[in-house]
């Protein structure tokens, strides 16, 4: 589920990212305070604000629960969640790649008639693709490790929105520890690899 996190919230951090790395205006601080938010909220506080926004009572819940389609204590949930915590990372890393590319080969390309889509498909992503590419590395770990969110959001229903994180708690609290241990050192070898992966772009970029 991790990785379907990443894969949604991509297209998304890309833009924002280049968003904030290329353009100016109004209200552009209160963009970067949003965005980076859930990395000072604590996990669980964002796991309640996710049960309010799906929740049967809200708008949007009342809406998605008219066409049939059910979020929350379900894999959905754990998508957003994850999703929505390790966003911040994605597109942190996403707008330091793009502020690396020079601005000067986007210009002659607009100067030679390219329109900002295609300078955008051809050159800026291209160039900027470690950077990118970092950031979904870091944010698969972080969505890897998340606890607090998704289990205010999702629950604990195993075989349907049990992570790896939630695992763990599940097997200490029923007192398989032996479990608890396999998931652990499991959970931190995946999160080993995707930061040094991710340093290892960084120091290639660099």
């Amino acid at each position: 589920m991790a990785l379907t996190a990443i894969a949604l919230s991509l297209p998304f951090a890309i833009a924002i990212g280049w968003l904030l790395a290329r353009r100016t205006f109004p209200g552009k601080a209160l963009v970067e305070t949003v965005v980076s938010l859930p990395l000072v909220l604590p996990p669980v506080a964002t796991g309640l604000l996710l049960l309010w926004l799906f929740g049967r009572r809200s708008p949007v819940g009342q809406a998605l629960d008219a066409i049939g389609i059910e979020v929350v204590f379900t894999w959905k949930a754990v998508v957003i969640a994850m999703m929505v915590v390790s966003f911040p990372l994605v597109a942190r890393s996403v707008r330091s790649g793009i502020e690396q590319v020079d601005r000067r080969y986007e210009d002659l390309a607009a100067t030679l008639g390219a329109t900002p889509f295609r300078i955008l498909r051809t050159i800026t992503l291209p160039l900027a693709s470690r950077g990118i590419v970092a950031g979904a590395i870091l944010g698969f770990s972080r969505a890897l490790g998340e606890f607090g969110a998704t289990i205010m959001v999702a629950g604990a229903i195993p075989g349907r929105t049990q992570t790896l994180a939630v695992g763990i708690y599940t097997f200490v609290e029923t007192g398989r520890e032996e479990a608890a241990w396999g998931l652990l050192l499991l959970s931190a070898l995946l999160a080993f690899g995707a930061i040094y992966a991710s340093n290892r772009l960084v120091e290639v970029r660099a």
